[in-house]
């Protein structure tokens, strides 16, 4: 029998075949299963002497442990997979750097899926996930009531779960799981209250549709801000969640005439940013013209013009304490993050007028456009 037939490896000649854990067994004088286990991490009822030899003889034939048996033997690769909503939004990636440095202190790689706006690819991910074994699943992104996914997706992350896995979500306590949550409702309460401290009594929110849990429970914390304030309903603009979005309701708002409007608060930063934007092109000048308020902080809003004012959530801190929740012991447990108010430029004081009339603002008509009011 030939080395080539019998798996053993030709040191000296090119070609040869690969040397296997049959071969590390045998140069070691221990079982298969002995040379598995102490190869795989698992040193329990391996002796260390036997640890010793197994490693010493895997070195001398260059046996290279293969990755997807490991994850067999183990019940998981040592990677940690990361679905988020859309990877260039920094919101995400803010929360990716935080899993990251975590995943990396505990020797783990993180990988990392989109899921896009759809919770049916957000539940095909999961499912694949299942196959490759990770050793964590972390969730990111709002929950979007009425998708017709939730019980499949618990179903699939128990599955994963029992066989041995850890899952973690950021986002709304809507999933049976470990979750780090963020107080969009009592954050955005707190930025309309301090909108109200600063001078502003009129006020325009731009929001994606309700069925996104974020933007729905930003929107009515904010309205619960003013309740018992003596000023107007605010009008409440529906878009996408995106800095396109922002950027579209804020031309909308141009077009109808916003001499009403003293104030938007638009439900995350990157659809302010966007908003600011427009606003621009239409020449209108935030924080002189119109404040602008959003809600995240990611780095962005301090270097555009002017700085934004927003509430800030500590998004590099989630990452870290879902793999924190990820690597404990026993069931993970909710975590809460805080949300904190930062008042910059975009939203200078100003004193209180009945009617704030705008710079080279014609008022249009409302008909054309999709205001809504929401309690």
């Amino acid at each position: 029998m030939t080395a080539m037939d019998d798996g053993l490896a030709d040191p000296t000649g090119a070609g040869a075949a690969a040397p296997t854990l049959h071969d590390v067994a045998r140069e070691a004088g221990v079982s298969v299963a002995t040379a598995s286990r102490a190869l795989n991490g698992s040193s329990r009822n391996v002796r260390a002497e036997n640890v010793t030899r197994v490693r010493e003889a895997a070195a001398r034939l260059g046996y290279q442990p293969h990755l997807s048996a490991q994850a067999i033997a183990k019940g998981s690769t040592r990677t940690v997979a990361l679905v988020v909503r859309d990877v260039a939004d920094p919101y995400f990636s803010s929360i990716a750097a935080g899993v990251t440095q975590a995943a990396e202190a505990a020797g783990l790689i993180v990988t990392m899926a989109v899921a896009g706006d759809s919770p049916e690819r957000e539940l095909q991910i999961v499912r694949t996930l299942r196959g490759r074994r990770p050793r964590v699943i972390i969730v990111t992104g709002s929950r979007i009531d009425g998708a017709g996914t939730r019980e499949a997706l618990i179903d699939e992350l128990r599955e994963y779960r029992t066989a041995g896995g850890r899952v973690v979500l950021i986002s709304q306590r809507d999933l049976p799981f470990g979750t780090v949550t963020i107080d969009d409702h009592g954050g955005s309460a707190a930025l309309a209250r301090a909108l109200l401290g600063a001078g502003y009594r009129r006020f325009a929110v731009f929001h994606a549709p309700p069925a996104l849990r974020t933007s729905r429970d930003r929107h009515e914390g904010f309205l619960s801000g003013l309740a018992g304030a003596d000023v107007p309903e605010p009008l409440a603009v529906e878009t996408g969640f995106t800095r396109t979005g922002g950027y579209e309701a804020a031309r909308r708002l141009v077009e109808r005439g916003f001499e009403d409007v003293e104030a938007v608060f638009a439900v995350n930063d990157v659809m302010a940013i966007g908003a600011m934007t427009a606003f621009r092109d239409a020449g209108v000048i935030p924080g002189r013209d119109i404040g602008v308020a959003g809600f995240d902080d990611i780095a962005s809003t301090r270097d555009v013009v002017p700085a934004l004012t927003t509430v800030a959530v500590p998004l590099h801190e989630a990452g870290l304490s879902a793999m924190r929740l990820a690597l404990s012991d026993g069931e993970p447990l909710p975590t809460a993050l805080p949300a904190t108010v930062v008042l910059r430029a975009s939203t200078p004081p100003r004193p209180h007028h009945d009617l704030k009339v705008m710079r080279g603002v014609t008022a249009m008509g409302h008909d054309h456009l999709p205001w809504t009011s929401r309690h």
